[in-house]
């Protein structure tokens, strides 16, 4: 197994190396805008971000920012064994279908109580995402769900060869 090298961050910026596991919750006071469709879908004033070790941040919106009627109950759940059972979303707008592009935690574990029913989504499906207005990229890989700004330096895990990490 390969172990990464990590980036070592410049002022201002979080290397995901310093970030702890098992993860942490934090609130955020910073706009969250989501695109689908060329539809607006969440406009949010801020949040909260899960931040876990190797990981890019996972930021979470509370249902009353999400625009009415974009998200569909979609199959299937997962369990994560920090934050407990998850429920997925289609996201719909404008006659476009993002599969299992949104999740949340109806009633997760006792340190992630704050984001009981908040949704989490992926980027790469989405036509944007900003946080503070700047435009994030996903995550690698598909599975994880995490959003990467300027401010964050990894290796994230996802890339190729991060299997074992």
């Amino acid at each position: 197994m390969s172990h990464p090298i990590p980036i070592r961050p410049e002022s201002g910026q979080e290397s995901v190396w310093d970030y702890p596991r098992p993860p942490r919750l934090e609130r955020i006071e910073k706009r969250i805008e989501i695109v689908f469709a060329g539809m607006g879908i969440v406009d949010a004033p801020g949040g909260f971000r899960v931040l876990e070790t190797s990981h890019p941040p996972v930021y979470y919106v509370a249902p009353a920012f999400i625009a009415p009627g974009v998200l569909r109950p979609a199959q299937g759940k997962s369990v994560c064994e920090w934050k407990g059972r998850a429920d997925y979303f289609d996201v719909v707008a404008n006659g476009r279908i993002a599969p299992r592009a949104a999740w949340r935690y109806p009633a997760p574990t006792d340190g992630f109580a704050a984001i009981a029913g908040f949704v989490a989504f992926y980027a790469g499906p989405m036509d944007r995402c900003t946080v503070a207005g700047e435009v994030v990229r996903a995550q690698p890989g598909g599975f994880y769900g995490g959003w990467i700004t300027s401010d964050i330096v990894g290796p994230f895990k996802g890339e190729p060869g991060s299997m074992g990490w």
